[in-house]
């Protein structure tokens, strides 16, 4: 059993074969994805700013793939990661949850 904190080597190789064989519903990669919640969290760097339209068409998919997209900036990160968080856990709050408990939905 590998320990939380040890330092594991990026398998790039593997992450390219990946990328070049990327099954349909899933040609873009995340900053962050919890599949369990259907949630994508998209830092927003500079490479956002030089293709915008790239980043609708993007979110407009994973949208309709029933993905949740939340962008922040990378100065909002890296200057407010206590906000981001906040932010994210209201945003969860906002969604029902993906596979709804009756009790948090109001049934028995």
């Amino acid at each position: 059993m590998r320990n939380q904190g040890e330092f594991r080597d990026r398998d790039t190789n593997r992450a390219r074969e990946l990328r070049n064989a990327a099954t349909p519903a899933g040609p873009f990669y995340a900053d962050f994805l919890c599949r369990e919640l259907m949630l994508i969290v998209e830092l927003d760097g500079f490479s956002h700013d030089v293709q915008p339209e790239r980043d609708i068409y993007r979110d407009r998919y994973l949208v309709e793939h029933g993905y949740r997209v939340l962008h922040f900036t990378n100065a909002e990160v890296l200057g407010n990661v206590e906000g981001v968080a906040t932010a994210i856990i209201r945003a969860l709050a906002d969604w029902p949850t993906p596979n709804p408990s009756r009790k948090r939905e109001g049934g028995i």
